[in-house]
Formats: structure tokens, C-alpha cells, sequence
């Protein structure tokens, strides 16, 4: 069976003069992050569509929560954030125009649902419920890939599931050792259908992990020395590393960055 976690292509949108609107960040350092980011995905073999900025939009870069992907499937996510909502306009178009992906689009109108809230193992999803994500956003995942088991996770109003919890590699849920990344692992342990190997970590920000196509991408070790030596330690697939200290203060950081796709069919040039 086909890793669920090899991937053909991905979705980034590039940094606005207007995120520094969204606090303090040092603008010039975040556009050098954001492009060793996308660097590196076409390092690993993917093919990236990088969206233009919008200045309207000063979190488009966060495009994570615009979609959620899986085996062939777009689920065009509801953004809880309002002010959030046009940035999904976009990536609709690329998943559908670009990549030809058929779309499902989410019937409650009172669904909520962020795409950094949408973990999936490969088995199953695990969808947090918070600030931005309701139950109605988590029955719409359930009813766009009926295959695998969803269950909501309830998480703080901090951050999205995945800045606590993200796949380390097949079966490897990775977190950090704070008390709310421990709770929330807890739920999931006991209402996950099936059994995974546990990474814990020392830093916070350390949980927050890529693993595309046999690669763990993690933060820089300037960012989570003591989380690099335990990840040198336990894990032995290649790594890359990378800053994200400022996209990193307005997301969930690594997985915000990007939506993955594997894409079967040969895509026509444009």
C-alpha cells in the first residue's frame, strides 16, 4: 500500500507586506524563512505552486487552512477567523483549475473548520476542536472521507490541534512536553482506533512536524536544541531543518506553510 505521506505536489502563498500587521515580526527574515521553506519542499521532490501575496489577506501565507487533501479529495475548509475566509478563494482555484482535484465543499452553514486543526495518521482523522474549528466542521470531514474514523479532539483556544500534535512519520504522533500537548495526547490515546509510538519532546514549538516523502522536517536547532537531540536520537530517517521563528509567532508553523498533494494523473502544462 502507498505511504499516505508521499506527496506530488504542494500549495504555499508568499509573505504580504501586511502580516507585519499582525504583530511584531521581522519581515525581511520571514520572506527568507518562507523561501528556504519552499526550497526545501522542491528539495523533496515536489512539484510547488506558490500563490502571489495579497495584501488584503495578511495571513495568506498560512494557506493550510484554507483545504484539507486526502486520496484524491479537497475539502474546502470554513475558516473560523471571518476575516480569514477570502484567502480560500484562491487555493479553491489551484485545487481545482491546476491540480484537478474533484472538491467537496462543507453544506452547514454554520460549520467552522481550519485545516491546522485536521489531523490526519494515515488511518485516521483526528480534528481539534477550538477557536476556529466547531463539531459541525468536524462532521463535515467525517462526511468527505467516510473511509477512515474522525474523531474530535478538544484542544485550548491557544492554537490549533496541530501546533501540539502533528505525524512525526508513519505511526509517530510527535508532541511536546507541556501539559495541554500531554492532555491532548491523551484524548486522542484514548479515543484513537488505532495504536501509534509516541515522539515527546522538550520545546513547545518542536511538536509542529513535516514528514513528506521519507523526509522528518523539523524547526532549526537554534530553535529546539533540546528537542534536536532527542529527534537525533530516536529517529532515523533523514532530516531537514529549517527556521521558522517569525511565520512560526502567527502559525502553527511547519504544516501552516503549505497544503500536500498526491496527485496520480498526469497534470497538462499550462
Amino acid at each position: 500500500m502507498a505511504s499516505p505521506f508521499r506527496y506530488t505536489h504542494a500549495i504555499t502563498a508568499r509573505i504580504p507586506l501586511s502580516l507585519r500587521t499582525r504583530g511584531e515580526i521581522d519581515l525581511e527574515e520571514a520572506k527568507l524563512q518562507h523561501e528556504s521553506y519552499v526550497k526545501t519542499l522542491r528539495d523533496l521532490g515536489l512539484d510547488v505552486i506558490e500563490l502571489p501575496p495579497d495584501e488584503n489577506l495578511p495571513e495568506c501565507p498560512f494557506v493550510e487552512d484554507c483545504a484539507v487533501v486526502c486520496n484524491g479529495i479537497a475539502l474546502i475548509c470554513r475558516p473560523g477567523d471571518p476575516h480569514r475566509v477570502p484567502e480560500v478563494e484562491a487555493v479553491r482555484a489551484v485545487l481545482k483549475k491546476e491540480l484537478d482535484l474533484p472538491l467537496a465543499e462543507i453544506a452547514d452553514p454554520n460549520a467552522r473548520l481550519d485545516g491546522g486543526d485536521v489531523l490526519f495518521t494515515g488511518r485516521e482523522f483526528f480534528v481539534g476542536l477550538s477557536k476556529w474549528t466547531n463539531e459541525a466542521g468536524a462532521r463535515a470531514v467525517a462526511a468527505a472521507f467516510p473511509e477512515y474514523p474522525c474523531v474530535p479532539i478538544k484542544v485550548t483556544e491557544h492554537h490549533r490541534l496541530k501546533h501540539y500534535v502533528s505525524m512525526g512519520g508513519p505511526d509517530v504522533l510527535c508532541v511536546s512536553r507541556n501539559k495541554e500537548s500531554q492532555e491532548i495526547l491523551k484524548r486522542i490515546e484514548r479515543e484513537a482506533t488505532f495504536t501509534y509510538h509516541t515522539l515527546t519532546l522538550q520545546e513547545e514549538a518542536a511538536a509542529n512536524v513535516l514528514y513528506i516523502n521519507g523526509t522528518l522536517v523539523t524547526r532549526s536547532v537554534d530553535e529546539i536544541p533540546l528537542s534536536t537531540q532527542i529527534i537525533s536520537q530516536k529517529i532515523d530517517t533523514p532530516r531537514q531543518m529549517l527556521y521558522m521563528s517569525e511565520l512560526g509567532k502567527f502559525s502553527n508553523g511547519l504544516t501552516a506553510c503549505s497544503i500536500l498533494v498526491k496527485r496520480s494523473k498526469h497534470i497538462k502544462s499550462l
